[in-house]
């Protein structure tokens, strides 16, 4: 089934706000446009392949290998240029395309290289044919200053040097003109100036007539005449031919070199495409990385699991004015389907609700989100959301009436791949009536398996929220003594909403609140106050089982500590105890070994020596063999060791020989290549700039000069000469 949101539940959820910031990231018009086309993916699929796309883009900023710059021209219309007939591109054009061309051929190269590290960019980049063949066609006509080369034909080529020609002409004629006129006295002091792009003398007005040539002007003042000389006209009139014929010349070549582009139109197409999809990948990836955004496991069973989520556009915001911003961790599943958030105003409500739908959409549209790693989400196939106002002038529907089609609406899409967010359930209508009806809704969402979560003030929902098996409550946590929101989501019980104390914090008279409270009926104050005083205690219970567990954290840990030195102890006293008993057993037998020596050294006797030496050693050999038993090994035991010992010779020798025949072969292919190498050297001719040393030298000089097989080096700090067949090339000059 296809997955469909609503363009309202974007509005509610301020998706837009996120567009415009993931625009901010992109490095072309094109992507900055398909920005703010972003929506949810209609397809689960695609959708799974965008996310990773846009998590291996934002992994390569953690690495070496950075995915090279993707910014690039519009060129739909060159594009669109290449589809009419005869129509031709400017050298400009031809710049952009080569551009696109080489930027895409980079990434193509960059990817296959580190396919390993980007497999699914890679793959995507496989949609895309790498070729060069119209860049080279592009290469031999256009310069990288946007000129047709003079190279591009023969005709072009004699062209331009007969323009070269004829303005050396120009100037030459004009020079002697120059100084003959000056000489006699007819310029102004300025001599020269410009005047339609051409060099004219600068005459004194009353001199005009004794000088032959062209009349281009005066001054502001009448004084000077701007006159072409009659011997640079002949000139310029071949001047200006030249031009046109080299206008011409150029749009002929221009002409064909765009008759060769046309066959790669769908190819500039399909660049174009693949650079602009990667452009919003990045955005995507840096606007993640800008927010401190993951890709939360995808799971196939049905669940919302959001680890200290953080609503993005608040985050933002609350770092720009240097200010905490407090995660809300928050999960829906079959046994928690759905949540009734309650508590005072101002508390966080609303907040929680849109953190929830916003970052699901943005997940669904390819974004990655603020929440911890281990967080984990299903794919919605729909997304309902009632939040705000919504009161329709147009329509002439109050609130409560528009919320009423919104309840219809979400009664006949609601199924159990639906996640629907309804913030102030049942407001705007009658409370006892209203609430009676947003029973019946909820009991109906309930039924159909919808996730949800929904804030209210309503005590009938808080009540039913208890009776419904898989329905929560939860509430946001207020400070009882300061009055203050915690905006900490506490899951497990309701919240009240501490109407009266909020009222008497904002300086409402006591007198009023007390004659309030004598308005309402007893139950729903008692019911409050009940509320009110269960969630203080429970507030007191989780100071102090936060207490508790970070005394308990402490505990284990010196305990932990504890344990670890007692080991460290008591390894230390066996290796104490050990080399105890080895120095008692060297001092024993140090001591008779000395005895054995003096009874030697005053008797001479060998033989009584060995014999009471020979006694003794068999003595001990009893003692430590009557600790030490041998472990005899039975025949069948023995025959399968010398069995298995003769396998791993076997084995051994057959490896051995592996690697030998395979060391030979790399020595043959290696001999090879040292013969290829030796014969290049040989055959090299050595010229200047050539980096080389002596052989079997170390040093590395740079060759000045070669002079008959004799090149001289220069060290840097001197310079000396050595015959050409005592080199070896170090590196080729540039």
């Amino acid at each position: 089934m296809a997955i469909t949101i609503s363009e309202k539940t974007l509005n509610d959820l301020e998706f837009d706000t996120i567009l415009l910031r993931v625009e901010t990231f992109c490095v072309s018009d094109l992507g900055r446009k398909a920005s703010q086309n972003i929506k949810p993916f209609l397809q689960k699929e695609i959708l799974l392949s965008e996310l990773k796309k846009v998590d291996e883009y934002l992994t390569s900023f953690a690495n070496d290998n950075r995915i090279p710059n993707h910014s690039f021209d519009d060129i739909l219309k060159e594009i669109s240029l290449l589809d009419i007939e005869n129509s031709y591109l400017s050298p400009e054009s031809f710049l952009k395309v080569l551009n696109i061309s080489e930027t895409v051929n980079e990434q193509l190269k960059f990817l296959k290289k580190f396919k390993e590290i980007y497999p699914i960019l890679f793959q995507h980049s496989q949609e895309v044919e790498f070729t060069t063949q119209h860049i080279d066609s592009i290469k031999k006509i256009i310069t990288s200053f946007g000129e047709v080369d003079d190279k591009a034909s023969q005709n072009l080529k004699l062209i331009r040097k007969e323009i070269t020609h004829t303005r050396s002409q120009i100037n030459e004629s004009f020079s002697r003109a120059l100084s003959k006129f000056h000489s006699a006295g007819y310029l102004d002091d300025i001599r020269e100036s410009v005047v339609e792009n051409q060099r004219v003398l600068a005459v004194t007005s009353m001199h005009r007539r004794k000088i032959k040539g062209s009349l281009l002007g005066t001054s502001k003042t009448g004084s000077i005449t701007y006159i072409a000389p009659q011997a640079t006209l002949q000139h310029t009139r071949e001047l200006e031919n030249l031009i046109f014929e080299e206008k011409q010349e150029v749009i002929l070549i221009l002409k064909i070199l765009t008759d060769e582009l046309r066959i790669f139109q769908p190819l500039l197409v399909q660049y174009q495409t693949y650079l602009t999809d990667l452009d919003l990948i990045g955005a995507k990836a840096k606007y993640a990385h800008h927010i401190n955004a993951v890709l939360p496991k995808i799971s196939t069973d049905k669940k919302v699991f959001f680890k200290n989520a953080f609503h993005p556009i608040l985050l933002e915001k609350n770092k720009e004015n240097k200010l905490k911003t407090i995660p809300q961790t928050l999960e829906l599943n079959e046994q928690q389907q759905i949540i009734v958030i309650s508590g005072p105003n101002a508390g966080g409500k609303s907040i929680t609700l849109k953190t929830i739908g916003l970052l699901q959409v943005m997940l669904q549209s390819g974004i990655l989100i603020p929440v911890d790693e281990k967080s984990s989400t299903t794919i919605f196939d729909k997304i309902l959301t009632d939040i705000g106002d919504n009161q329709s002038i147009e329509n002439q529907l109050s609130t409560y009436s528009y919320r009423l089609k919104n309840m219809r609406q979400f009664l006949k899409k609601c199924n159990d791949k639906t996640l629907f967010l309804i913030d102030e359930f049942g407001t705007g209508s009658d409370p006892e009536l209203g609430g009676a009806l947003a029973e019946i809704f909820l009991e109906e969402f309930y039924e159909k398996k919808a996730f949800g979560i929904i804030t209210t003030h309503y005590a009938n929902l808080k009540v039913l929220a208890d009776e419904l098996e898989n329905v929560v409550n939860a509430n946001m946590q207020f400070d009882e003594r300061s009055l203050e929101p915690l905006f900490k989501l506490f899951i497990g019980q309701a919240g009240s909403s501490f109407t009266f104390e909020v009222a008497q914090k904002n300086g409402i008279p006591y007198s009023l609140i007390n004659r309030a409270k004598k308005k309402v009926e007893g139950e729903k104050i008692r019911l409050d106050k009940t509320i009110s005083k269960l969630q203080k205690e429970r507030n007191k219970l989780q100071k102090t089982s936060e207490g508790l567990e970070k005394e308990q954290d402490k505990a284990k840990k010196h305990s932990e500590n504890l344990s670890v030195k007692q080991d460290k102890i008591q390894h230390k006293l066996e290796l104490f105890q050990e080399l105890y008993d080895t120095n008692q057993r060297m001092l024993v037998t140090g001591r008779k070994i000395n005895e054995l020596a003096n009874k030697f050294f005053q008797t001479n006797n060998k033989k009584e020596l060995i014999s009471e030496f020979t006694k003794w050693a068999t003595i001990e050999r009893a003692k430590y063999l009557k600790k030490n038993p041998p472990v005899k090994k039975t025949k069948s035991e023995k025959k399968k060791i010398k069995v298995v010992a003769k396998e791993k010779k076997a084995t051994f020798e057959k490896i051995e020989k592996e690697i030998l025949e395979k060391v030979e072969k790399v020595r043959e292919v290696k001999k090879e290549i040292a013969k290829k190498i030796e014969k290049q050297k040989a055959d090299y001719n050595f010229k200047p700039n050539d980096k080389v040393r002596l052989i079997n030298a170390t040093s590395t000089g740079t060759i000045e000069k070669v002079e008959k097989n004799i090149a001289t080096i220069n060290y840097g700090f001197l310079t000396t000469k050595a015959n050409i067949n005592k080199l070896e090339l170090v590196q080729a000059a540039k």
